[in-house]
């Protein structure tokens, strides 16, 4: 692709309109009409640095105290990281995961794949990596407002007076007892459940899910009599068509999906073949940024669209379908390419939708059925339990509530009174019921209407199972000692039941009964059970699920007509993002200021227009809008967001929290810093109350109206400035101009015209080489293709290097201190939202060989090791910055204040391998040495080399499509050697001679060789 070819890069719409106030500018200095500063800022400025380095200088530094072991257990050895293999407890996705502890406490999250690293094996489920929100649960086991211990109504109790007070409650009651959960993926607790539920006559049991999947099982149960989730084998599909599904961000198992997607969309000069991918959707979302097709639609017309092939695909198979009108399609031409597509890879293509309305999934299992997808793409045979909750029971529960006919509702991992949008009517019947459990381990809005709360320890504290998917069991075990008095949900079941049997023998008995486990190759269950405890899953082969053949009677009383336009409407879309989920990580800091991947908004949530709309209705980035929707109104900051349908406003749901105001002073108390949020307040809004419940199933969607109210609140907008760009001239001669990013067609890279020239041939040195020597040179490749923006590897980073979050205000300053940051780009014109693409590019410290960085320190607190690292020596630096403002990839972070650690107890999520900077200093990625030097010292122990691919950073040990190779550069062997030798890698800003150690993959979309979004 030649440089005309290239589209041009933007970050946010103000770069294409220079007049345009900048998003973030709410946090710049004041200054005069002449662009001078203002005298009285000036002063301000002056004298608080002078005043703050006094304070600095004149300060005694910290006291800090080693307590050894006295006595230490026998597999723990002092300042030696050991692993326990387990289960993520973030989710239902039930991904695998190693902890890594040091002294007695996990200080890391880690997925394991097979390779050199601490466990040599491979998850069969999640692939080997983590999520974003898996890797920040770490911080929940070091939450100090966790609840202590059980609560009565009058305050902390103690067990025996409570299980006592529940089990009176439970064995007088006239009513129903009921007990509301989420999904149940533990095979040892919904034995419990089923043993509680037989004790009475009048008890069930019911799962809901606050991202729920209802339709989408009722639809199988309609279509083969059987009410299963399928796998999705993303890795088998040819063509994917997704309807709002953003199996990337947060729709069911994101990370197990992103393995599969990634490993069809591997191509190569050799091997050109990939996936082709078509997202239809209303909005912007992580899975459609990454499509090679994006067909933007309302929701309304989404469902149209979906008839349109329905119909098509039916006619083909002469097949069809009861009940659907055949009409004039508004896009012939674009239905009949997906049709054309899905036909040529019948067996071998994959459709799916992430809405949850019955009609809609009908239709999607029927294309499915009609390609003949299922068993191949599709797997009903050994599904998923990673959500298999019913929306219509919860409307059933919450009449009966309201009749009076409820006694005792125990809930566990739920919270109705927040993630419903009928929580006013699940609260009034709430008020009705004699007893109310909850098992939650933090304040909830749910259980602060409950009589008793019985929290539950953190999945790091105890031991449990999951099987999220059939055939495949993952255990988790504890890492630490419980830090408070917790009790397992599963415990307090067999307390109120009478039931005085161990949990681990129970377990274990219920294990052996119920699992092949021969199948292990161990001569005694025992042996298993342990072989099974170390590797942390064992996969068997399992009995069928027993389903009948395609039912004609599928599409019976189907209601295929498509909701009512109206001209000039706005509808809701209110969707998961990567960070909230649906509310569960409301009280984790670290996602609470890890930017969005698509808005990079962070501290809070805000309604997302299409430029067009904002313009309209002369709305910009920050304006307070209020939002009228299903008698429901809330205010919310707006946010233009290009590539999203002008009919639709996007709202991320799980803001809104209560109990979110600890965060108020989560960063900097100083002379000018505002409060994140104001004591008493929530971070975000809760935008639940906007969803529909329709035939009983919540569904996003819903006709509102906006209005401005005259302020503009701002957005703590992390990552929308500084974009990278190349002056003209930069080029040397006769060479061509190149952005900070590079993409092809696959068409482009079958003709061979997808690589790039390099420009080090007109590089000239004025020195020798003053880094050669034998030692390895350490780098780093980048699949930009794989690369899904998940920002996995941004938490990844923090957590493994220390990383203090900063807080709302600094953030709109432009402080953030992540070392590593997802650049989000977009090309396209701004008014054509199915020509927007999207590209991201991880941005890291390039450890350069020229480092600008190094020549103009004053102290050589910044200086270039022997094995090709950019080092960072905190106790030289002065904070002069002249680093930084001589970085051209802005990576390098100053450490504007001494960023509190009061929390001694969230003080344990410390890596002690990484020191914790003070005030005054730059920091930034160092490939985390401290694995290097780990690794080093292993190696040299036992007197061998370092294997490729021992030494994992983290952000490549936790990407869920291992787009991050890491090592040794000389070593022509390497994985990284072999990468950055591949025609299609490049290097960012080469033409400055800076000489950086990271590379890029080209980014190849399934198009053709023009680049085109039309093919």
């Amino acid at each position: 692709m030649t440089s005309s070819d290239q589209p041009k890069y933007w970050m946010s719409p103000s770069e294409l309109n220079p007049k345009a106030i900048e998003p973030g500018d709410q946090g710049q200095e004041e200054t005069t009409e002449s662009g001078e500063w203002a005298r009285r800022t000036f002063l301000k400025a002056t004298g608080f640095t002078a005043m703050g380095a006094f304070l600095a200088a004149c300060s005694p530094g910290p006291v800090k105290k080693a307590i050894p072991f006295l006595i230490p257990p026998e597999e723990v050895v002092p300042g030696r990281p050991y692993y326990y293999a387990s289960t993520c407890g973030g989710c239902n996705a039930g991904c695998g995961l190693m902890a890594k502890n040091r002294d007695g406490r996990p200080i890391k999250l880690e997925g394991f794949r097979g390779g050199n690293g601490p466990l040599d094996r491979t998850h069969p489920v999640s692939g080997g990596g983590l999520c974003a929100a898996g890797q920040a649960s770490l911080l929940g086991l070091y939450d100090s407002k966790r609840l202590a211990g059980p609560y009565d109504g009058k305050g902390l109790s103690s067990w025996s007076a409570v299980d006592q007070a529940i089990r009176a409650k439970i064995e007088a009651a006239t009513g129903s007892v009921v007990v509301l959960t989420s999904t149940i993926t533990s095979p040892s607790t919904q034995a419990r459940i089923d043993a509680f539920i037989k004790m009475g006559s009048k008890r069930r049991h019911i799962q809901y899910d606050s991202l729920s999947c209802s339709a989408l099982l009722d639809a199988h149960e309609r279509a083969f009599d059987s009410r299963v989730l399928p796998r999705f084998s993303f890795e088998k599909a040819k063509v994917i068509v997704s309807f709002d599904a953003d199996f990337l961000g947060t729709w069911i198992s994101p990370v197990e999906f992103a393995d599969g997607y990634s490993k069809g969309r591997n191509p190569s000069a050799k091997h050109p073949e990939m996936s082709w991918h078509v997202q239809v959707e209303s909005g912007m979302s992580l899975t459609g940024s990454k499509a090679d097709r994006r067909i933007v639609v309302s929701q309304a017309q989404s469902f149209e669209f979906l008839k349109d092939i329905a119909q098509e695909l039916a006619k083909r198979a002469m097949a069809p379908i009861n009940g659907l009108d055949a009409g004039k399609s508004a896009r012939p031409d674009d239905v009949k390419l997906i049709a054309d597509r899905l036909w040529e890879s019948k067996g071998h293509s994959l459709v799916i939708s992430g809405s949850n309305r019955m009609a809609e999934q009908l239709l999607v299992a029927g294309i499915n059925n009609i390609l003949g997808n299922y068993g191949k793409t599709l797997d009903i045979e050994h599904p998923s339990y990673q959500r298999r909750g019913r929306d219509e029971d919860v409307a059933g529960l919450i009449n009966e509530m309201n009749g009076g006919r409820v006694s005792v509702l125990i809930m566990q991992g739920v919270n109705p009174l927040f993630d419903r949008p009928d929580a006013e009517a699940f609260a009034a019947g709430l008020a009705k019921v004699g007893c109310v459990v909850d098992a939650s381990a933090t304040h909830t809005e749910s259980n602060e209407k409950a009589h008793f709360v019985c929290p539950e320890p953190h999945f790091l504290e105890a031991w449990d199972d999951c099987v999220s998917v059939r055939g495949v069991l993952s255990l988790t075990q504890p890492t630490i000692n419980p830090l408070f008095d917790t009790r397992h949900f599963r415990e307090s079941l067999a307390v109120w039941s009478n039931d005085k049997t161990d949990d681990l023998a129970f377990r274990k008995n219920l294990f052996k009964k119920i699992l092949p486990w021969q199948q292990g190759g161990k001569a005694s269950f025992e042996a298993f059970w342990r072989q099974v405890q170390h590797d942390g899953a064992f996969s068997y082969s399992d009995q069928k699920v027993v389903h009948k053949t395609w039912q004609e009677s599928t599409y019976e009383g189907a209601n295929f007509k498509t909701p009512a336009e109206f001209p000039n409407i706005l509808e809701a879309l209110v969707y998961s993002d990567t960070g909230m989920w649906d509310g569960r990580f409301g009280h984790n800091a670290w996602l609470q200021e890890l930017p969005d991947p698509i808005t990079k908004i962070s501290w809070g949530n805000a309604a997302s227009l299409a430029p067009a709309t904002a313009r309209q209705l002369k709305i910009v980035d920050g304006d307070e809008i209020e939002i009228t929707c299903n008698q429901h109104v809330i205010k919310l900051p707006a946010r233009i967001q290009p590539g999203q349908h002008p009919d639709t406003v996007a709202m991320p749901m799980g803001y809104g929290r209560a109990g979110t105001d600890r965060f108020s002073k989560v960063g900097p108390q100083w002379l000018e810093g505002d409060l994140t949020v104001e004591k008493g307040g929530v971070v975000g809004v809760n935008v639940a109350p906007l969803m529909n419940i329709v035939e009983g199933r919540v569904v996003s969607g819903g006709v509102l109206t906006i209005k401005k109210t005259g302020k503009n609140i701002g957005l703590a907008l992390a990552q929308t400035y500084g974009s990278l760009d190349l002056p003209q001239k930069t080029a040397p001669p006769g060479h061509e101009h190149r952005d900070i990013v590079k993409e092809t067609s696959l068409a482009a890279l079958v003709g061979n015209h997808g690589k790039h020239e390099h420009h080090e041939g007109g590089n000239v040195d004025l020195w020798d080489d003053d880094h050669a020597n034998d030692k390895p040179h350490w780098g780093m490749a980048i699949d930009l293709t794989k690369c899904t923006g998940c920002s996995a590897c941004v938490v990844a980073c923090q957590v493994e290097n220390n990383i203090p979050v900063v807080g709302r205000d600094e953030v709109e300053r432009r402080r953030e201190m992540h070392w590593l940051r997802i650049d989000r780009y977009f090309s396209g014109p701004i008014d054509r939202p199915e020509e927007i693409d999207t590209v991201y590019q991880p941005m890291m410290c390039q450890q350069c060989d020229n480092a600008p960085c190094e020549t103009v320190c004053p102290v050589l607190a910044t200086v270039h090791s022997e094995e090709g690292l950019n080092q960072q020596i905190y106790n030289r630096c002065i904070g002069t910055r002249y680093c930084a403002n001589n970085c051209p990839y802005k990576v390098r972070r100053f450490n504007w204040f001494d960023y509190a650690h009061e929390d001694r107890l969230q003080n344990m999520a410390l890596n002690p391998d990484v020191v914790t900077r003070s005030r005054g200093v730059m920091e930034k990625c160092s490939f985390c040495v401290q694995r290097i030097q780990q690794a080093k010292a292993d190696a040299k122990r036992q007197g061998r080399p370092i294997a490729d691919g021992e030494i994992e950073p983290a952000c490549m040990q936790t990407c869920p499509t291992t787009a991050i190779v890491f090592g040794n550069s000389k070593d022509k062997k390497s994985q990284v050697a072999k990468a950055m030798d591949d025609p299609l890698e490049f290097l960012s800003l080469e033409e400055l001679n800076v000489k950086p150690t990271v590379a890029y993959r080209t980014i190849v979309r399934n198009r053709d060789e023009k680049g085109g979004r039309h093919d």
